[in-house]
């Protein structure tokens, strides 16, 4: 009988991860886990509450003092230097705080009075880490810190390897034809180059939405109107103080009117960016799965990868289709977070803050898939035989140029002209030749030149506009 039992748990390992993120895949995501895990919460959080006390001691009030150099260089090693034994301090501290804002306060007060020797003026200004400060402050701050550096770091170099690949593409291929399909159907050559260049096109423009949607952040108190800090200093101007620190200490956007919390309407517009990015990095990854199963392309294996476990011959395409799945995944949960993020009742309620701590897990689909697609493009070799064979089995695409031609000279009826003499028959040069010789209206070197016109030369403009990726 077999036990239904399930075996004793140990630690986390690769194999035992919920997230594939943090198994299968965990080696991909190394650059991305330091900024956006818990860790990298914490990390962020210490620099905010660090930043806000140095700025509290410049700001000239007579309880605290500027600090000295030596003060600042000792508040910001915390920052620089801290690591996971730190992370792991503090979650020590809030298990007895159950509060992860309250246990980074009294850790750096912690450190503060562990090097109190010759620091005396850090350990008389101690109350002055977090003044004022709601948890929201802290935590909106540290946000977008995170994904400040995640965009600038992993991600949008994650997205320039999609698009340096396109661009080679593009470039390399711009004049191989290439019959196009509309609706399933032979239509119109393009070229393979033509085709990179349009999704070339789309990234770049989705890439510099990217980039440019500001990360807004807060200083504002508990409700956003400086209360507690008018009560402490009445005449001082709280808010130019608030829009300095966030601007020029923490390299922010201010936000000036909000509740207790920021509103998210920054990280929304950046996740809503994210998505459509995927979203058309998903729409090449279909269609290149397409031109893989007509054979314009073949992979090149890898050494000792097999394609299915019964049949020899496959070289699957898994890239392009495990970055079509991920990118799915991540845009289920970027959607979720862009509508859910900026709605918060009355003042303030934490259903953000779950949704907050899987801001990793959506970007890091997005990783992944990148990385994927970026893995199969490098595969993918033109099989110019196969894309050859295809054009020349379609001679109907040339029936548009001819009609258009027969527009040009003012002939009657062309495409009605055409759609006779075709029916019912084969489509081959021959039957083009032969019906262009019954066009005695065109002048004669019109139809030879319609007649020197093959599918694979039919391609327009294609070639130059590739050339321009």
């Amino acid at each position: 009988m077999t036990s239904s039992k399930a075996p004793a748990a140990g630690p986390p390992t690769a194999l035992t991860a919920l997230s594939p993120l943090d198994g299968r895949y965990a080696a991909r995501l190394t650059a991305l886990r330091p900024l956006l895990s818990e860790y990298g919460l914490m990390h962020r959080r210490v620099q905010v509450e660090v930043e806000w006390f140095i700025a509290l001691s410049d700001a000239g009030f007579a309880e605290f003092k500027p600090l000295g150099e030596a003060a600042r260089g000792l508040l910001r090693s915390l920052v620089l230097r801290f690591s996971e034994a730190d992370a792991v301090a503090i979650k020590e501290i809030e298990r007895t705080t159950n509060h992860d804002v309250k246990a980074v306060e009294y850790w750096i007060k912690g450190r503060i009075r562990a090097n109190a020797a010759g620091h005396a003026e850090l350990v008389r200004a101690a109350e002055f880490v977090h003044f004022a400060c709601t948890s929201e402050d802290i935590n909106n701050t540290s946000h977008a810190l995170m994904l400040d550096a995640a965009r600038k770091s992993v991600l949008l170099p994650a997205l320039d390897a999609v698009t340096q690949a396109l661009r080679a593409l593009a470039q390399a291929e711009a004049a191989t034809p290439m019959l196009a399909r509309t609706h399933g159907q032979t239509a119109s050559p393009t070229t393979v180059g033509k085709e990179a260049a349009n999704v070339l096109a789309r990234l770049a423009h989705a890439r510099g939405r990217i980039a440019a949607v500001p990360l807004p952040a807060k200083m504002n108190g508990a409700v956003g109107n400086y209360n507690a800090h008018v009560a402490a200093y009445p005449d001082f101007d709280w808010e130019r103080f608030a829009r300095t620190v966030v601007e020029e200490r923490l390299g922010l956007a201010f936000n000036p009117l909000t509740t207790q919390i920021e509103p998210h309407d920054g990280i929304a517009e950046l996740f809503d960016a994210v998505a459509r990015s995927n979203t058309i990095c998903v729409d090449w990854c279909r269609d290149v799965w397409g031109y893989i199963a007509l054979a314009y392309f073949k992979q090149r294996p890898k050494a000792g990868e097999v394609g299915s476990s019964t049949m020899p011959h496959k070289v699957n395409p898994i890239d392009f289709e495990n970055a079509e799945g991920n990118y799915g995944l991540a845009n289920a949960l970027l959607a979720h977070m862009s509508q859910k993020l900026p709605i918060s009742r009355w003042q303030r309620d934490l259903t953000d803050s779950t949704v907050l701590r899987n801001m990793g897990v959506a970007l890091g689909y997005t990783v992944l898939a990148h990385n994927s697609l970026g893995v199969g493009m490098g595969k993918l070799e033109v099989h110019r035989q196969a894309l050859a064979a295809d054009l020349d089995a379609a001679p109907e695409v040339l029936a548009e140029a001819v009609q258009t031609v027969m527009r040009r000279h003012g002939l009657a009826e062309p495409y009605e002209r055409l759609k006779e003499f075709t029916r019912g028959r084969a489509i081959t040069l021959e039957a083009m030749h032969e019906f262009i010789d019954t066009l005695v209206e065109l002048p004669e070197a019109e139809r030879q030149r319609l007649k020197a016109l093959t599918p694979a030369g039919y391609t327009g403009l294609a070639a130059r506009l590739a050339r321009r990726a």
